[in-house]
């Protein structure tokens, strides 16, 4: 399944066994000549099952067939095996080429020998059966998981199956056959019950009706959907067993489904902790165990030991016997091997570590001490008194206490049984533990019944019954508990993908995106939006929630380059009083501000009449405050009719509670730009006042029988009538937040909604600190100046400290926004200190991009070409070429050796693609060069102290030198 496509448990279930042909020659030896000595076969592939497993309308067949899984057919992999593997056996148990689809990710050649790593033997008696673990790794470090169960069935019914005859009179054998159930996530213990429970069903079929059950069983797993990062865990019922799915902590780590203290059974604590050296130094690792089971299960405990590392060397944690050769690769790695092998291992190569998980010892294959340093001694012993306290706390029975209890009891031994016998100490008196968020314990939400036939109609059923279901538990958690409301969103959303529900589900990810951010699927989300149908799309655009996340998604996928992650993911509130430094530090962690002025003074205002010092529950409360209304003002949904008036980059910073006002009763709404009028009764739209066109903001009071109730005054330069607005208790707050905006800072979100008390209206008038300037310090650009400015940008505004702007460049466009890919903006570049571009729309003069980094130098010139790229010159010499499409910098042109000066473009031939571009370096040089190729067509060079810049007319180089000007010709050789 593609990346972007909603996740499920199984993404392909294999069989693997002998050939039918190689059984009726077996079955024929056996008859004739008896029983041969050696009985080891070659395991083949028998049936490969992926999904999709249910057909769909011929509608929808066309949308998953452009937009679902790239396949590819498994013939092409057969010609390259001996006959007998292309001969697939079909359901009537005839030999024949069948044409076996499965995902492009899965490498088939080697997977029926990691099926049977030991090999595949005829045996005289019928063996228990035997799980084990698999990991597959792509040359991209993507994994994939693999669960083996082993069982045996008797040849006899193969024999007599094929050949059509009455009993036959021999010793009864039994052949193995593997079942690999593969999935994108490393539930292990899950997807082994899964498989002991498909195992009841298959001891009382044919083989013929082997395949039906195991399709069967995979499309079962294929209508599981996995849970989402945080505390909610799913659980289905596939009998007779109860199945939980464990979610991820966060997107960032993996699900755990397997016994983490398994090491520490089979380890003591100092060989333990050289082991962990032994990785953490990218050593070649070899474990060896007799068990195939406990060779997965310990490595994949030991790389989750290493967290927040990982571990980035090839990585097969089960190497079948034919699969020795590659312990001589030369590189680190991570690898493991049966018991048998180990002392061929140790003799045949030279300087591995091997780990023996049986008897707990680390030696080398050169002699039986590691020479390796050695963990800090503190890190030691800290780790070896964990250790040995938790391996000291009852967990689980012993191996001994589960061989007793199975000879006690029939029933119990069945049931551990299922579990396996390759897993001992691991699967008996599990039970699921969600101790790690005792906020979140238990929570569960269960699947419903899977449908009884695998018809579209029945699984649509099944879906709808488990949307259903998610509906009711949003309803229950709706104003509780909002980290799991998130959850269930996400996953509703989910379902609703796969039921081809497009505007169901773009609604739900768009409550998700207002709930939590961590979680949203931006790429299922701009698949789906790729997806609408005409009438869909018109459907989305008259919904102005779903028109508002189209736009969104839409404007963030534009923005290819990743911004640089600087904010702190798991901020954690001070515990002790903060000082002037420790609180700059604290606020710019928790991505409220980072500009170091705006946070001095917001210092002074908490500490208005106190020691110079934040009592940490002032701070809980601000901090708590300022997220419930940066929530409250994210969480407004405006009607379409007003988000038309609104520009793209707008929106609402606070909003009042609901007042009688000069136009009439409603909302007054604050966006970045404007006050404008939320309507009761039909939700309208009623434009108050730009900030620019402010004139006079102040507090009055308005007459109500025989009180005076406080409201608020603005006049505007475009009406002659004053706005007036009666806002009670919010006078003062919004007088102070409406002055601050028309003084021409954005400040009000830190402080909107959370200051009630008179103690805080004066914290909070300390924070009006452009209101303060515009009256303290005198206009300092001429009145006519100031008339025309329109608009005031910080380049600055993300940065601890001011920078200063070196450069500014204006790239043309369209001031109107406009959906076309090819009608862009115009954006307004600026180069500021260390190599640092920030860019701006200059429609909406929103920040675009922030922080682009060219280099580390002073960036001195700035060109652009065709709205599609942008030309660089800094002081380090090299010219710097950002793609104004992804918005990063891929190209660097380094023909200068000093420092780069100026730039300019002849603009008489605008048709063609290849524009003559001029570039000069304080030295004297310039260079022409093909815009197209990027190559440098003619060379000049002037003979001046400083050439400082240059610019092109009519075919005409006119060259800045120091306090005097040359003209260069450049149409011939010669100036």
């Amino acid at each position: 399944m593609a990346d972007h496509l909603p996740p499920v448990l199984l993404e392909a279930c294999v069989v693997v066994g002998a050939s039918n042909d190689k059984l009726q020659e077996i079955s024929q030896a056996i008859n004739n000549n008896g029983t041969p000595k050696h009985l080891l076969l070659e395991p083949e592939v028998l049936h490969v099952l992926a999904p999709p497993f249910v057909s769909k309308p011929q509608a929808e067949n066309e949308l998953v067939r452009s937009h679902g899984r790239r396949r590819r057919s498994f013939l092409r992999k057969k010609r390259e095996q001996p006959p007998s593997v292309a001969a697939t056996p079909s359901q009537d148990g005839r030999g024949g080429s069948v044409e076996v689809i499965v995902p492009k990710d899965i490498d088939l050649m080697a997977l029926p020998q990691l099926c049977f790593p030991g090999g595949l033997q005829v045996t005289k008696e019928e063996k228990d059966e035997q799980f084990h673990f698999l990991v597959f790794t792509d040359v991209f470090g993507n994994k994939s998981h693999g669960v083996v169960m082993q069982y045996y069935r008797p040849i006899l019914e193969e024999a007599s199956f094929f050949q059509n005859h009455g009993s036959f009179k021999f010793s009864k054998l039994f052949s193995a056959y593997s079942l690999c159930v593969i999935s994108k996530y490393p539930y292990f213990t899950a997807l082994k019950d899964c498989l002991s429970c498909l195992l009841i069903q298959l001891r009382t079929c044919r083989l013929s009706d082997m395949e039906e059950r195991v399709k069967e069983f995979a499309a079962k797993l294929a209508l599981v959907p996995i849970p989402p990062p945080g505390q909610l865990h799913l659980m289905f019922t596939l009998c007779p067993l109860t199945i939980v799915l464990p979610s991820q902590e966060d997107k960032d780590h993996p699900a755990i489904d397997l016994d983490l203290h398994l090491p520490f059974f089979c380890f003591r604590p100092q060989q333990l902790l050289r082991v962990l050296s032994c990785l953490l130094q990218e050593q070649r690792v070899v474990l060896f165990s007799a068990d195939w089971a406990r060779l997965t299960l310990v490595a994949e405990s030991l790389l989750l030991f290493l967290q927040p590392l990982s571990w980035q060397q090839p990585y097969v944690p089960v190497l079948a016997r034919g699969m020795l050769d590659f312990l001589m690769a030369p590189t680190a790695f991570l690898m493991g091997c049966h018991l048998s092998h180990l002392e061929e291992v140790a003799a045949e190569t030279d300087d591995l570590i091997l780990i023996n998980i049986d008897n707990g010892s680390v030696s080398t294959s050169c002699s039986e001490i590691v020479d390796l340093p050695e963990i800090p001694p503190a890190a030691a012993d800290c780790f070896t008194q964990r250790m040995k306290g938790m391996v000291e706390i009852p967990r689980r029975p012993t191996m001994q206490e589960i061989q007793a209890r199975r000879k006690s009891s029939f029933t119990e031994s069945r049931l551990s049984k299922r579990l396996g016998t390759s897993l001992p100490n691991l699967g008996d008196d599990q039970t699921i533990s969600f101790q790690k968020n005792t906020l979140l314990t238990g929570i569960v939400i269960s699947d419903p019944d899977f449908p009884v036939s695998l018809s579209f109609h029945s699984v649509q059923n099944y879906y709808s019954e488990l949307i259903q279901q998610l509906g009711k538990a949003i309803f229950s958690v709706q104003n509780e508990n909002p980290t799991l409301l998130a959850r269930f969103y996400y996953l509703r959303g989910f379902i609703n993908t796969l039921c081809s529900r497009r505007l169901d589900a773009l609604a739900d990810f768009q409550n998700l995106y207002k709930t939590d951010t961590a979680i949203f699927p931006t790429q299922l989300v701009t698949w789906l939006m790729d997806s609408l149908h005409r009438d869909e799309r018109q459907q989305a655009d008259r919904r102005p929630e779903l028109k508002r996340l189209i736009l969104k998604v839409k404007t963030e996928n534009e923005k290819l380059l990743v911004r640089p992650d600087d904010h702190v993911k798991k901020f954690k509130l001070p515990r002790k009083h903060l000082h002037q430094e420790e609180f700059v530090r604290c606020v710019q962690e928790c991505g409220i501000v980072k500009d170091v002025a705006t946070i001095h003074r917001l210092f002074d205002a908490l500490t208005d009449g106190q020691p110079k010092k934040v009592d940490p529950e002032l701070f809980k409360v601000f901090y708590t405050f300022w997220k419930e209304m940066e929530i409250e003002a994210q969480d407004v949904n405006l009607p379409s009719g007003v988000i038309d008036h609104l520009d793209n980059s707008e929106c609402v910073y606070k909003l009042s509670s609901c007042v009688k006002t000069s136009y009439g009763v409603g909302k007054i709404a604050m966006t970045q730009k404007r006050l404008f009028l939320l309507t009761e009764g039909r939700p309208g739209f009623l434009d108050i006042t730009k900030f620019r066109d402010i004139q006079e903001v102040k507090i009055a009071s308005a007459p109500f029988l025989l009180l005076r109730i406080p409201s608020l005054r603005i006049q505007t330069s475009r009406r002659p009538e004053v706005f007036e607005a009666n806002l009670k208790t919010e006078t003062e707050l919004w007088n102070l937040v409406v002055k601050e905006m028309w003084a021409g800072r954005k400040m009000a979100d830190q402080h909107k909604g959370c200051l009630q008390t008179q103690r805080s209206i004066i914290a909070a008038s300390k924070l009006a600190y452009f209101d303060k300037i515009k009256h303290e310090v005198p206009m300092m650009v001429p009145k006519t100046t100031s008339e025309t400015l329109k608009h005031k940008i910080n380049p600055s505004l993300d940065l601890a400290e001011p920078q200063t702007v070196h450069v500014l460049l204006y790239t043309p466009g369209h001031l109107t926004y406009n959906d076309s890919g090819g009608m862009m903006n115009p954006k307004l570049w600026v180069a500021l200190s260390g190599g640092k571009v920030v860019v701006f729309d200059a429609a909406s003069w929103s920040m675009l991009q922030d922080c682009i980094q060219v280099g580390e130098s002073q960036l001195n010139c700035m060109l652009g070409l065709v709205q599609e790229q942008v030309w660089i010159g800094s002081q380090d010499s090299v010219i710097y070429i950002i793609d104004t499409h992804s918005m990063s910098c891929n190209k660097q042109l380094t023909e200068h050796r000093h420092e780069v000066t100026g730039l300019t473009m002849d603009t008489r031939d605008q048709q063609h693609s290849s524009q003559q571009t001029y570039s000069c370096s304080c030295d004297g040089t310039i260079l022409q060069w093909d815009s197209a190729s990027l190559k440098v067509k003619r060379q000049f060079y002037l003979s001046c102290d400083r050439l400082s810049s240059i610019q092109i007319h009519n075919g005409t180089l006119w060259c800045c030198i120091f306090t005097s000007s040359c003209k260069l010709q450049v149409n011939y050789k010669t100036y």
